[in-house]
């Protein structure tokens, strides 16, 4: 064996009477490198062992995401998908915002109707949701995705998905049928690609940091899956709420979309009160509001950007061979006209 080495060791071994290039032989010397070696092979077999276990975990998530997204690239309409997608939204948010052992007057109705309004244009006042809760009789189908909410919970749900469904039949009614199966596929596309980015990222950051688990007596491994677990959860209901967001901002056209913004059904603000009837003033439960509905985020937003995407002219008109309106003395097409 050739062993390359300090210069106190080509010194030895001149001393000894070993020529340069000489292999060194000897049982205890053989048996010691042997063992080295075999410790060395350990470890790195413990490493790779480890990146591969590291790796599952991740490879699961992208199984999901992959088929989640191949689901949706073959499919041949993405509809049904999509109406799906917001009743699981809506189901999520409820459970998180009500309970099914309290009563409805107990919720956090405010929350829940700020965030109905911010998603969908359908202006949902607080007294709506609180009558829905109160009529709830009918208990959700067993093994189905409501099993395990309280009649009122079952009731506000499909109060809130029907009013969505409602509201996106009328926007269909203005676009293009075909353009319209692109649009509906894109924007469950991108919602996809972009927060499956935003969390690869994320999953490196603990990746990384995971390790420093282990001076805590705390198995860095065992640790990242019940993070990985989380994080992922919280990215496939992030996922469903960005498409929820943006399918009403999205359009086949800037006409479809103007024109659903003019045909929005109107809607009725109600009164605060504790009990979701009457009004604490004592007038009439529901105002009317005339014009554009009001009560949603959402037309507002969108109003406001189809306004600003309107090109407006702020001086006369100059042509492209009359003198520069800056004062140069050159024409406008050489001056500030240029192209």
């Amino acid at each position: 064996m050739r062993l390359f080495g300090s210069d106190k060791i080509v010194k030895y071994m001149e001393k000894m009477g070993l020529e340069e290039g000489q292999e060194l032989e000897h049982p205890l010397l053989n048996r010691s490198i042997g063992q080295a070696q075999k410790r060395v092979e350990q470890h790195n077999f413990q490493i790779r062992k480890r990146t591969l276990e590291y790796d599952d975990v991740m490879n699961k998530q992208r199984e999901v995401i992959y088929g989640f997204r191949n689901e949706i690239i073959h499919a041949p309409d993405v509809r049904d998908r999509l109406m799906d997608i917001m009743e699981e939204v809506v189901l999520q948010k409820i459970e998180q915002l009500t309970t099914g052992e309290s009563d409805y007057r107990e919720w956090k109705v405010r929350p829940l109707s700020d965030w109905v309004n911010l998603n969908f244009p359908i202006g949902m006042p607080e007294g709506e949701i609180g009558k829905a809760a109160e009529s709830g009789k009918e208990e959700p189908v067993k093994g189905s995705i409501f099993d395990g909410l309280s009649p009122a919970q079952f009731a506000v749900c499909n109060f809130i998905s029907d009013s969505v469904r409602k509201a996106y039949e009328i926007k269909i009614s203005y676009e293009n049928p075909e353009a319209l199966k692109e649009v509906e596929r894109y924007t469950i596309l991108s919602a996809i690609d972009k927060l499956w980015q935003e969390h690869l990222y994320e999953m490196d950051s603990l990746r990384y940091s995971i390790g420093l688990r282990a001076h805590g007596q705390r198995d860095p491994l065992i640790e990242y899956k019940a993070e990985a677990y989380k994080i992922f959860e919280e990215l496939m209901v992030n996922i469903k709420t960005e498409i929820c967001h943006n399918i009403f901002r999205s359009a086949s056209s800037l006409l479809a979309f103007e024109n659903f913004l003019r045909n929005v059904p109107q809607q009725t603000t109600h009164q605060p009160t504790s009990a979701f009837g009457g009004t604490s003033t004592g007038t009439s439960a529901a105002q009317p509001r005339h014009g554009p509905a009001q009560g949603s985020d959402i037309v507002s937003e969108a109003a406001a950007a189809v306004e600003k995407a309107k090109p407006v002219r702020v001086g006369p008109k100059v042509g492209r061979n009359d003198p520069c309106p800056c004062g140069s003395g050159k024409k406008y097409k050489q001056c500030c006209g240029k192209i």
